[in-house]
Formats: C-alpha cells, structure tokens, sequence
C-alpha cells in the first residue's frame, strides 16, 4: 500500500535568529521566527509524513510553546517524526520539497539539505528532492518578508 502526504510551512524572516533549512546553516543576513530553530523545510516535510501515514499533525507531536522543544534542531524531531512512522510499519519511498523564497538562493545548500534528510529517513540522497523558487515579488515571501515550503512524500507500507 502506497500512502501520499502533502506540507506547507511558512515562517516570518527576522533579525533575531540565524536561517536553517533542511538541518543547514545557511549564510544569510536574516532568519526564521519560530519556537524551535524554525527550520521550516523540514517542518513542512514533516507535516507531510505524518499526514501521509495518517498521524497527527507536528503541532500535537511538538506543541509550540512547550519548553522541551525551545530552539530544538527539527532535524532531532524529524527523527521522532521517522520513529513514528517506523511503528506505524511504515516505509519513506521518496520526498520532494520546494522553498519560496526570493533570497537567499538555496541552490548552493540543497546537496547538504538532501545528505541531512537522506540520513534521518534512511534514504539514498537520490530519492530526496529539494528545489526553490521566487513568486516573481508578489505576496509576503516575495517582499522578502517570509520564507514558505511545500512538500511531498510517498511511504509505502512495510
């Protein structure tokens, strides 16, 4: 059985913190508002396997707010997030991801990305997809106001 899950994620750029993605420290003069290091590729990925697994969203696992996860690396919670899916007998088959974003340009981190998330899911870095792209100056992400991600993934039973 083949099960599909779908994640958006968006977080406000700030001053305040430095900018992860994907478990990489990127080079960047601003980064992203949130309760854990609000690396917001990867929570977007992991809202779509839990989704796709048929579990609770991150927030329930990872409730914001909650002091346990205070500046927590998400790629800590993606492993909790892969456990989950582990006892639900289910398996990663492939994941593709795609910031929105105008800047930084993510093109020179996504072999890093891809390594980081190719580790915790125990998957070939070839079945593990990370693309970017701007909206052209439109909305909050194209002000350089926020940084959003979609994600997919397919899990496969056993």
């Amino acid at each position: 059985m083949y099960r599909v899950g779908i994640g958006f994620d968006l977080h406000r750029l700030t001053e305040r913190r430095p900018l992860v993605l994907g478990g990489v420290a990127i080079d960047y003069r601003l980064g992203l508002e949130g309760h854990s290091d609000a690396d917001v590729l990867l929570h977007a990925l992991m809202d779509a396997l839990l989704g796709a697994a048929g579990l609770r969203d991150i927030g329930f696992y990872f409730p914001p707010g909650d002091p346990r996860f205070l500046n927590a690396s998400s790629l800590l919670l993606l492993r909790e997030v892969k456990s989950h899916l582990d006892a639900a007998g289910y398996r990663v088959v492939n994941t593709d991801t795609v910031v929105i974003a105008e800047e930084p340009k993510i093109a020179p981190y996504s072999e890093a990305i891809r390594a980081n998330i190719a580790a915790v899911l125990d998957l070939p870095a070839g079945s593990v997809s990370v693309k970017a792209t701007t909206t052209e100056g439109l909305g909050a992400c194209g002000r350089g106001e926020a940084i959003a991600v979609q994600a997919v993934v397919l899990l496969c039973r056993g």
